[in-house]
């Protein structure tokens, strides 16, 4: 899908869409728990749904109702299972050491940009601790079970590995450790799922857990607002909008909520270590732009997420008149105004509703193509976008 986009600022009141970090978490603890659970969740996107259904694909019982899911945890294991992972990162970390715990022989498939994606040191240190793993194609083949015990893996890759091991420990008897060699990145995600673990009763200390216990199902959760894709409209009030986002919590645990502190610094040209924050990258680089420019650094892992997206995220502000620099770890933003063009969302979410805020300030009208990206984790932003005032409409070629 191919939209013309018209500048215009924004203006209104919206709810935050659920957080899918979050609930990708408490669908596998209500999966691996005691007893049913109903997680109201008042939008899903296709990273939610890939977990669900990855999770049925394992024994569980998840209905997607209006309010969001009832969970009816695995009773029987199967002996073997296919998890459609779709593109989504967070499912098959998650779930690839979840698995191995469970003992399942399972076939992970994988689509667009996953398989590119790194599975190391995890990959080495699950084959160390019982389990084989064999690619073939899009697909990844478990095979083994995982032993308790003392795991170690670099902290500098993605802290999805260290989310799934936490969760894949309390599916194994006794007490298990984790240790992180050097720097973790993203550290406020592992917070999260510690602290998803401790509502269903998981007996998590630090990297220690205690496994062979049921999770306890505490029968009824909500998912929290979502700092990560508010940012985006939240960042249209500094390029002349007025927007309120209804329903995020100033104490969540999700890092993305820095959000609001980094745009009040912006008023200087900054330095921003983003190795906690990758996913605001690309909304931050258009602040920084409308603002007084920014030095991006600790972005080397962006490079394998969705899409490139130092690649892409230098792309979609060059092709709007801003000057951008890039290095191997950094990315660096000068101030600018934009002008109209085209950009490409590149298959990636995040660089779509980046481009859509850049252009309710441009000079010209902007033609995004691949708008359709949104669906990862927003699937009603375009319609949130229009509830706002933005003006956009379909391009034909």
């Amino acid at each position: 899908m191919d939209l013309l986009l018209h500048p215009h600022s924004l203006s209104g009141s919206i709810p935050a869409i659920p957080s899918k970090s979050q609930a990708h978490r408490l669908l596998i603890c209500a999966a691996l728990a005691d007893g049913d659970t109903d997680l109201l969740c008042s939008a899903k996107n296709a990273d939610m749904e890939a977990t669900a259904d990855c999770l049925n694909a394992l024994g569980a019982e998840i209905k997607s109702t209006p309010e969001g899911f009832t969970v009816r945890p695995i009773r029987k294991l199967p002996k073997k299972a296919v998890l459609p992972c779709r593109e989504s990162g967070s499912t098959l970390r998650f779930l690839l050491p979840v698995a191995g715990a469970l003992g399942v022989e399972t076939e992970f498939r994988m689509e667009g940009r996953l398989p590119k994606r790194p599975l190391s040191p995890l990959r080495e240190e699950m084959e160390r601790m019982g389990c084989t793993l064999r690619r073939e194609g899009n697909s990844l083949f478990l095979s083994g079970k995982l032993w308790p015990g003392d795991y170690a893996m670099a902290g500098n890759v993605s802290s999805q590995f260290f989310t799934g091991l936490l969760l894949a420990c309390t599916q194994m008897p006794g007490q298990s450790r984790i240790s992180v060699v050097g720097p973790l990145e993203s550290k406020p995600y592992v917070t999260m799922t510690r602290q998803a673990l401790t509502l269903f009763g998981g007996d998590v200390s630090g990297w220690t857990v205690r496994g062979g216990v049921p999770l306890h199902t505490p029968g009824r959760l909500c998912v929290e607002g979502d700092w990560s894709n508010a940012a985006f409209f939240l960042t249209a009030n500094i390029l002349g909008s007025r927007v309120n986002i209804t329903g995020l919590d100033p104490e969540t645990a999700q890092g993305d909520r820095v959000i609001l502190k980094i745009l009040s610094e912006l008023d200087r040209f900054s330095e921003i270590p983003a190795g906690d924050i990758p996913d605001l990258v690309p909304i931050l680089a258009v602040a920084a732009a409308a603002k007084q420019g920014a030095t991006f650094t600790g972005v080397g892992r962006l490079r394998l997420k969705e899409s490139d997206r130092i690649a892409t995220v230098a792309a979609m502000l060059t092709n709007l008149g801003i000057s951008v620099e890039t290095g191997p770890d950094t990315l660096t933003v000068h101030p600018g105004v934009f002008r109209g063009g085209s950009v490409s969302a590149a298959g990636d979410h995040r660089i779509a509703m980046a481009a859509a805020i850049a252009a309710t300030a441009a000079q010209g009208d902007v033609i995004l193509t691949g708008a359709e990206a949104v669906n990862k984790s927003y699937p009603r932003f375009w319609e949130d976008f229009r509830i706002l005032g933005g003006k956009y409409e379909q391009h034909i070629r």
